[in-house]
């Protein structure tokens, strides 16, 4: 939907009207289309209960909504955007019953590296400051990459996220493809050039999109090459 203004309106009531908060995002969220996996898995603490769609539950023990890592060395989660992306934010949101320093303190590493796990790709951001019941987002201001990990990286530690977000856009990446066609007509070739591309344009049209025809040598006359031969 197109517009400037945002409203939320308590319709037909009479009542007071309570936000906590309001956030408006212009894309969708990359990560509901990657996959995921972590460095390991506490109890069902599923890696992909961190891009489920719910930041918060009633009590992740009795049903987990976020995930979580064993006690280990250096723990980490990944996301698979499955294409390669410009990546403008990335949003954290830390368990809601306790354990922040589970999340806090994590690196976020942007990247096509699957190098260490990926855990050597740039730094976006560090989730420094990321309270119990917090939701904090990390500007990336565009960085590339098709992986996105969280490391806790330098810490022996359970590692959980409740929700990581993406937000950014899909890189398009164009190809281009030639094709040599050869002729065979009793006609001008030459001189029906311009007319051949058009043709060709609307019988590829129904197949093919984007895409642009053009000469890379125009075509010669009948008895230019003849001469050519001779």
């Amino acid at each position: 939907m197109e517009g400037r203004y945002v409203n939320v309106v308590m319709s037909g009531r009479t009542s007071s009207l309570l936000l906590c908060e309001v956030e408006v995002y212009g894309t969708e969220n990359l990560a509901f289309k990657g996959t995921v996996t972590q460095s390991s898995t506490f109890d069902n603490w599923e890696t992909q209960h961190a891009i489920d769609g719910v930041r918060y539950g009633p009590d992740p023990f009795i049903s987990p909504f976020c995930s979580g890592t064993a006690y280990e060395s250096n723990p980490w989660w990944r996301l698979d955007l499955l294409d390669y992306c410009n990546i403008t934010t990335v949003i954290i949101s830390a368990r809601p019953d306790c354990c922040h320093e589970e999340t806090n303190g994590a690196e976020i590493r942007i990247g096509n590296s699957l190098e260490n796990n990926g855990n050597n790709n740039p730094i976006c951001a560090v989730t420094s400051d990321l309270l119990v019941a917090q939701t904090i987002s990390y500007s990336c201001q565009g960085m590339e990459g098709r992986y996105v990990n969280v490391f806790l990286t330098g810490r022996t530690s359970v590692f959980s996220l409740c929700e990581v977000e993406v937000y950014g856009k899909l890189i398009v990446h164009r190809r281009k493809t030639f094709l040599r066609l050869k002729f065979s007509s009793s006609g001008d070739v030459a001189a029906e050039s311009d007319t051949i591309l058009h043709q060709l344009q609307s019988a590829l049209g129904s197949h093919v999109s984007d895409f642009k025809l053009s000469w890379t040598q125009l075509p010669k006359k009948e008895e230019e090459l003849r001469a050519d031969k001779a």
